[in-house]
């Protein structure tokens, strides 16, 4: 299977240029209310909206479009519904959406745009409203790039208050009075000592027109919103009853494993399907697009027992001589000969930097990494009577409607998409080869439904990974120790236009793609001459989002260089950047804020002990962090971090908390042990071992400080992890004197 994942699409879509002509305006919160029948009711249900339904019991079921991967999504998307419906929240309940249009993601594309959220341009208003406008006419339902509040802000909320206004019509015409007498709490229209239940009304409000301009409640007015809210996930997680992926059971169901050739590009050579056929509880045996063995059994252990008793044979095609070595060259060449595309060039950077007496220069390198969620990649799959079923537990539901309708060679009409927890995304779900390989092997079972589980090594040897990078600084400081210049060039595979074989049809080598870039070129900082150019250079190993994508690689290499250029103006780092954010008010308090919580300049450390910190914008929050780290026997130990960040209006501060310290932890897994690395073009990491999780031992004290705020949602799922690398190393910086130029980190 191509792997051409769901940034990939997003990113011909914006670069091809078919932005153009789709719409200024973004789709209309009114719009998007969707139609009753799009989520057909069950079990005496009645649906007000495409959002909303209230069954006899009282339960208010809300249809929640994006996946649950452990970031809270779905208890903070209920909320916005919840609030303005002034629902009773124990009566709450969270249901999976269909994969209908009405659920489309249309903030998903802002990620892909190159302009920036607080750019209020023509230009920028009109790129923004119609990368919107262009994700909901796809029908893109998909759950990434920290877009799921941010998108349902507006929608939902409506689409609650919009069902309390029908409700209260209905008690209106019941005790025919005027709705302004009327008022709604926890579930019910009251009026003086008289209560009527919404399970009450709701048949009748059904049969109502929806009102036009619903206002929406002021924030003083919320319940919910703002208020730390108790998960809706949790309790059938802790009892054991959720249900993941993993977990899909269906009546005769059977089980697939199977073993990809090691090499990108390699091809099965020599297999004894028959030996294995003949194996315990095999059903199958056979090989999938030439480069895949697949067996299918009436047990997924015994799938698995009988390719590692007849192992497939390999050919390791035409990139068998990759290796991590030759590609970091490959790489370095790059830079050596080429200036690159810039998605920033103020001033004149260049001729600045050739007249500057003071230069400094460094490079930086990032590795590949894997996502390596604990969750193994996994599907299940049924065709039958010209219809396909799929359960899966991925980011992109609508692309993998689609992907197994032309698996399957059928309408989109005749697949059904079912999403489960996710154990993990991290982005790798948003890659669909697992379900087009579940509904190929479909394909041969008769109509029975197959559960695809790769193993750990299937997952680590065959990901898509966060690109390697090389990046090359120069800066140019004045008599005052700041930047009067800065050239940063960054060199290594495009996340959105290089895939494994080839450029995709139409793309040029130098097509530019801002995902590889972000959060390099939108420095907050005043430098006068800045250019930020990349230089897209394919290394023939798939690449895709991974947790904050750009801005995990660039935060990392551009608060770095920050901190260096400080140690040679021998200025405070955080002092340092307070200066160059005169003009950047809003990144200015969230750095003071987390610079006084960690008691910057206050509070001493203990001997041998030092403080790092780092400021990046992404996915429209910034977040700041102050790491304090000692070094043990040689490795660094990190002990507390302190963490800031202004996200806009918070809907459930308790998910936010988590999904800090989740970035956090997911980051520094990364920056200490994170190293995919490549030989006889195979990947060498084949499971934890070679590439560990940070143990609860290692587990430093996260301390989370939100910034008041009265903007709408920006993200919280990915902006916690890019400040993290470099706070570390810019606190090891302090503590040996030494920069830390290259991931993961090595003291050696």
């Amino acid at each position: 299977m191509k792997r051409r994942g769901f940034l990939i699409t997003a990113g011909v879509l914006a670069g091809g240029g078919l932005l153009v002509g789709v719409g200024l305006r973004p789709p209309s919160d009114a719009s998007r209310l969707g139609k009753a029948d799009a989520w057909p009711p069950k079990e005496g249900a009645v649906a007000l909206n495409a959002w909303v339904q209230i069954d006899a019991e009282g339960h208010v079921n809300v249809a929640l479009p994006r996946a649950e991967m452990g970031q809270g999504v779905h208890t903070a998307l209920a909320m916005l519904v919840a609030d303005e419906l002034d629902a009773d929240w124990a009566q709450v309940r969270a249901v999976s959406a269909p994969v209908r249009p009405v659920y489309a993601n249309a903030a998903l594309l802002l990620n892909v745009v190159p302009v920036g959220m607080d750019d209020e341009s023509a230009t920028a208003r009109f790129v923004r409203g119609a990368a919107q406008r262009l994700g909901y006419t796809l029908g893109l339902q998909v759950t990434g790039g920290s877009s799921s509040v941010r998108d349902a802000w507006g929608p939902m909320r409506l689409a609650g208050a919009t069902a309390r206004q029908l409700l209260l019509q209905a008690a209106a015409a019941r005790w025919k009075v005027a709705v302004s007498e009327l008022r709604t709490e926890g579930g019910a229209v009251l009026r003086g000592d008289q209560r009527l239940a919404y399970r009450e009304l709701v048949a009748e409000a059904a049969q109502l027109t929806p009102p036009q301009d619903v206002p929406l409640k002021k924030p003083e007015q919320w319940r919910f919103i703002g208020k730390p809210m108790p998960r809706v996930d949790l309790p059938a997680k802790v009892n054991g009853s959720a249900v993941f992926g993993i977990d899909i059971q269906q009546p005769g169901m059977v089980y697939a494993a199977l073993r990809q050739a090691p090499a990108v590009g390699g091809r099965v050579t020599q297999w004894d399907t028959g030996a294995a056929k003949a194996m315990p509880g095999v059903l199958d045996a056979f090989v999938l697009d030439g480069h895949t063995a697949v067996v299918v059994a009436d047990r997924w252990w015994r799938a698995e027992a009988a390719l590692k008793a007849q192992p497939p044979q390999f050919w390791n095609g035409p990139r068998s001589g990759l290796r991590t070595a030759d590609m970091r060259a490959t790489l370095h060449r790059a830079l050596d000969q080429k200036q690159g595309f810039a998605f920033r060039d103020q001033g004149d950077a260049r001729e600045a930097l050739a007249k500057a007496p003071n230069v400094l220069r460094a490079e930086y390198e990032v590795p590949f990494l894997a996502h390596a969620p604990l969750e193994p990649m996994n599907a299940t799959a049924q065709v039958k009577d010209g219809k396909v079923t799929v359960w899966a537990p991925t980011q992109v539901a609508s692309l993998a409607r689609w992907k197994a309708s032309q698996v399957a060679d059928v309408a989109m009409d005749a697949v059904e998409v079912h999403v489960p927890y996710l154990g993990g995304g991290f982005g790798r779900r948003l890659e669909t080869d697992v379900v087009e390989q579940a509904v190929a092997i479909a394909l041969r079972t008769q109509g029975k439904p197959v559960k695809l589980l790769w193993s750990r090594e299937e997952d680590f040897t065959h990901g898509v990974y966060r690109p390697m990078g090389i990046s090359r600084f120069e800066a140019a400081l004045g008599d005052d120790g700041k930047p009067s210049a800065w050239h940063h060039r960054l060199a290594g595979p495009s996340l959105g236009f290089d895939t494994t074989d080839r450029l995709l049809p139409g793309m040029a080598a130098d097509t530019p793609d801002k995902n590889h870039l972000e959060g390099a070129f939108e420095l907050p900082y005043a430098i006068p001459n800045l250019r930020a150019a990349q230089l897209r250079v394919p290394l023939g190993l798939p690449v895709g989002s991974w947790r904050s994508v750009g801005h995990s690689l660039n935060a990392y290499f551009t608060e770095c260089f920050l901190d260096e250029l400080a140690q040679a103006a021998k200025q405070d780092p955080f002092r340092y950047r307070d200066e160059l954010l005169a003009q950047a008010p809003k990144h200015r308090a969230v750095l003071r804020l987390a610079a006084e919580k960690a008691g910057w300049g206050t509070t001493p450390l203990p001997a041998g002990r030092a403080r790092g910190i780092a400021l990046h914008e992404s996915f429209g929050s910034v977040c700041a962090q102050v790491a304090e780290v000692s070094v043990v026997n040689g490795v660094p130990k990190v002990h507390r971090v302190v963490c800031a960040i202004d996200c806009g209006t918070v809907v459930n501060p308790d998910t936010v908390v988590a999904q800090m310290q989740s970035g956090i932890v997911f980051g520094l897994t990364a920056a200490l042990y994170g190293e995919i690395t490549v030989e006889g073009g195979a990947v060498q990491q084949r499971n934890f071992p070679q590439q560990p999780l940070l143990s609860m031992a290692e587990m430093p004290v996260i301390d989370v400080h939100l910034v008041p705020s009265a903007a709408p949602p920006g993200g919280v799922g990915e902006p916690a992890t890019p400040p993290i690398a470099p706070a570390v190393c810019n606190a090891l910086l302090a503590l040996t004197g030494k920069a830390v130029r290259r991931l993961p980190i090595r003291l050696a």
